[in-house]
């Protein structure tokens, strides 16, 4: 494990050395100068795979460092270390990870052994799946035959209610089976499928599974929503809602159980094809959701002109909000407006106890996140749900 300090005080320096050495590292790099670090770097990239760095130091700061770390393709891990305001550390996360930083941790000094623990073992995570991060990049023609030969498969994520811990329908997300790399998220393909015009072919597929396993549920006592992602380039052809309906109706599923998640990542390319297909959604009963709201283009103006009948509160300012005034702050807001619009809402990235009680107190109306459930195989839900009642009934107890 190769560690970089970086602290122009002294004593705050020796400190945080000797905690990690405490901790079984045997060789730690230390530095009161931010340039000398980046030097050092620049004359070796793997030279440290771990670097913890002050925010505020005379040379160059923290937020110049991060942008020399981008400049020369850093692929360790970086911690920053500071006692300046949440808010600004909040800043300087978003930062790095625009640059595509992998920044573990925000920590405020002193660091606890727990803390820095704890951020070894991410750094020893994240280092082993370095070479899946740098993965033999997918081609439009391997993407081509992947859809050809049917190599894609759902999971499926559970939503439930706030108020009553009741299932309150699932997620699709969609996965490659990729020949000799196993399984591929949707984040390395699907900005693929929407360039090579491969994303309606993937879209049906996807649409068609998840209302098949919704069928099969179904036959075995199991009927819950279904939620689809939808990519807003999907939202062109005019004949979409029909195709939907279509397909709902030979799947057996009534409409109204189906809810598209619509992510504008990126403006749509027709705003009048667009308008015109989500109203005949609506008008045939079919969900809409406004998907990583408060992220890109998902904003009010989209509330404003598009008939969603649900938002989802983007993992972003969820996680860790029962932590962060500000995070609180806009969840509340976006809460009250949600209830105003007479729209669903949902938190996503629910993933503790900590979360979970704030977002309930605040009365959003679902959660999805890891506190729930991991997206599993459309078989593993019955089973997930037999475990998730126990748990419900404690949460309800501990709530009480």
């Amino acid at each position: 494990m190769n560690i970089a300090i970086i602290d122009d005080d002294t004593f705050a320096l020796k400190l945080l050395a000797r905690q990690l050495e405490k901790l079984g590292v045997a060789q730690v790099q230390r530095f009161d100068r931010a340039r000398d670090a980046l030097a050092m770097l620049e004359g070796r990239i793997d030279a440290a795979t771990l670097v913890f760095c002050d925010l505020q130091m005379p040379d160059m700061d923290g937020v110049e460092f991060v942008r020399n770390l981008a400049r020369i393709d850093f692929r360790g891990d970086l911690v920053l270390i500071s006692g300046e305001d949440a808010r600004i550390l909040q800043t300087v996360r978003r930062l790095a990870t625009a640059h595509g930083i992998c920044l573990l941790a925000t920590l405020s000094k002193p660091a606890s052994e727990q803390q820095l623990r704890a951020v070894l073992d991410l750094n020893h995570a994240t280092q082993a799946g370095v070479g899946a991060r740098s993965a033999q990049p997918v081609l439009a023609g391997e993407l081509q035959q992947a859809i050809e030969q049917r190599q894609f498969i759902n999971h499926y994520q559970p939503k439930v209610h706030f108020a009553t811990g009741t299932l309150a329908g699932v997620e699709t997300l969609v996965r490659w089976d990729r020949p000799g790399h196993g399984l591929v998220y949707p984040d390395q393909f699907i900005t693929l499928a929407e360039q090579a015009n491969l994303i309606d072919a993937l879209t049906w597929q996807i649409v068609a599974a998840a209302l098949d396993q919704a069928r099969r549920w179904a036959d075995a006592g199991l009927v819950t929503p279904l939620a689809v992602n939808v990519s807003m380039d999907s939202l062109a052809d005019l004949d979409f809602p029909d195709v939907v309906a279509r397909l709902a109706q030979d799947a057996g599923i009534a409409p109204t159980a189906i809810v598209l998640e619509v992510t504008e990542s990126r403006l749509m390319r027709d705003a009048r094809a667009s308008l015109d297909i989500l109203s005949r959604l609506r008008l045939k009963r079919i969900g809409l959701s406004i998907d990583d709201f408060g992220t890109g283009h998902s904003s009010l103006v989209q509330l404003r002109d598009m008939p969603f009948s649900e938002l989802k509160l983007d993992r972003s300012f969820v996680t860790g909000a029962h932590r962060d005034p500000a995070l609180r702050a806009i969840v509340r807001a976006t809460l009250t407006m949600t209830r105003e619009l007479g729209m669903a809402a949902v938190a996503e990235g629910v993933e503790t106890i900590d979360d979970w009680r704030l977002l309930r107190s605040l009365g959003c109306d679902m959660a999805q996140g890891y506190f729930i459930a991991r997206p599993m195989a459309g078989a593993d839900l019955p089973a997930w749900l037999d475990r998730w009642r126990l748990r419900r009934e404690s949460l309800t107890e501990q709530d009480a």
